[in-house]
């Protein structure tokens, strides 16, 4: 999860603005692909075949709807990620719909501002910082986690049981998935003094007001959320209180490249970044995984037992189905991307989402291949400088989660008579917002178990 800088939200033309110098003139596209409309219920809902024409007739497109160039090919966006000099990170956090006035007012009440730290950070001090966060998700400390995560799954999920004995039906969306993800990112970072359902609060209304296409009055109420959220983090950050050993703890000690120490402004851009991406994102693909595990016949059953198994479906759903589909780059000067002439500051789109189904890197994309040879190949976590730092915890919780869900809630199936859960809608996250399921109804033979 991201978010952007103050000034650039003053320009009033946020990470998708459209100026002479980016503007293709109007030339004709293929039918479908003039309906495009990345917002709108057809894409998000079945992305699939606008991804496929994308990257078949138009792979570097231009979308005058947001103004943006969609990139869909595996092999170019791949270029783009690791080409840091002509690719710039810059716009990763702009605000996609340009905010109004009065919520840029509410922002600057609260003395928002978000300068380069991580996703958006192309100087030097990226580096440093990006350390400061890998210590605290590297591998050894990742795997020493997992009884902790486990313990977490399994006090939720007594939860869900209890509410499908009570009930019949539990949502595992706000009371598993979700939750998950925040409270094992708290203990691991050392977060102290905010509830778990807080923190979600703020980071989804950091993903609607940052992501969205909203109105006015639907922007206004994110906004407040937001300005608490930073202000809380100010706070937190000015205090000095934080353990040493605690993530905040750890910026207060670094020291940017020429010795100073690091800024209170910067390390509240750090802390923005990582409390939500750390946790959103997780519990976004935590809820598409257990959907679409639980849906696939004979899956669930096998998950408690197989070894390797919840593993290896995460992998396959990163490829398919990620929760971040699209990431944005910025070009430095003019150049050529699969065949196309980008001028100078033309703002890309990565369909990150697409390029796990480019066949020409994944045989057979559509089909849910376990342990296919070469999924780690997707770009779900992008690649290069900028590769997500938190990947491999976000790998265990899903498959960590997954396994104690098939092993705590053994009996359980999508729930029937309900309607097609709502999707998250924002440009660069996707996933379902609601994750009903009930009980198995009992055999209708005398041995009177549930799901025979």
């Amino acid at each position: 999860m991201t978010s952007p800088a103050l000034n650039a939200l003053e320009s009033g033309t946020g990470g998708a603005g459209r100026d002479s110098a980016t503007t293709p003139e109007p030339s004709h596209s293929p039918d479908l692909l003039d309906l495009l409309d990345l917002f709108g219920d057809p894409f998000v809902r079945d992305p699939y075949p606008w991804l496929d024409r994308l990257r078949s007739e138009s792979p570097v497109h231009y979308d005058p709807a947001t103004g943006l160039w969609l990139v869909s090919r595996h092999q170019d966006i791949r270029r783009v990620l690791l080409d840091t000099e002509r690719f710039l990170p810059d716009n990763a956090q702009h605000a996609v719909t340009p905010l109004p006035v009065s919520v840029l007012r509410v922002l600057a009440r609260a003395g928002f501002t978000l300068p380069p730290a991580l996703a958006n950070n192309g100087t030097p001090s990226h580096l440093g910082l990006r350390r400061v966060v890998t210590r605290f998700f590297n591998a050894q400390r990742v795997q020493a986690a997992v009884p902790m995560i486990d313990a977490v799954a399994d006090e939720l999920l007594d939860g869900a049981r209890g509410q499908l004995e009570s009930t019949g039906g539990c949502d595992l969306f706000p009371s598993f998935a979700q939750v998950l993800p925040c409270r094992v990112l708290m203990e691991l970072l050392g977060v102290q003094g905010i509830a778990p359902a807080t923190l979600i609060r703020w980071s989804d209304a950091a993903l609607e007001l940052f992501w969205g296409r909203n109105p006015l009055q639907r922007q206004l109420e994110p906004a407040a959320l937001v300005a608490d959220f930073h202000q809380w983090l100010t706070g937190t950050v000015r205090s000095g209180t934080a353990p040493a050993e605690s993530f905040i703890g750890a910026l207060a000690r670094h020291r940017l490249p020429d010795g100073r120490p690091l800024d209170v402004e910067t390390a509240v851009a750090a802390c923005f970044f990582v409390l939500i991406a750390g946790q959103s994102t997780t519990g976004q693909l935590i809820a598409t995984v257990l959907r679409r595990a639980l849906a696939e016949p004979g899956m669930w059953a096998r998950l408690a037992g197989e070894e390797g198994l919840a593993e290896a479906w995460v992998e396959e759903i990163l490829r398919r189905e990620p929760p971040v589909t699209t990431w944005r780059r910025v070009t430095a000067q003019a150049t050529r991307l699969g065949g196309v002439r980008l001028p100078a500051r033309a703002p890309l789109l990565l369909m990150l989402m697409g390029s796990g189904s480019d066949p020409e890197i994944f045989p057979e994309p559509e089909r849910m291949c376990l342990h296919r040879p070469n999924v780690r190949h997707h770009l779900a976590f992008g690649a290069g400088r900028h590769r997500c730092p938190g990947a491999s915890l976000a790998r265990t919780e899903a498959a960590v989660a997954l396994r104690a869900a098939a092993r705590g809630l053994p009996h359980i199936q999508p729930a029937t008579g309900v309607a097609e859960p709502p999707m998250l809608d924002l440009l660069s996250f996707r996933a379902p917002l609601k994750l009903v399921v009930e009980r198995m109804p009992l055999c209708s033979s005398s041995c009177g178990h549930q799901g025979c």
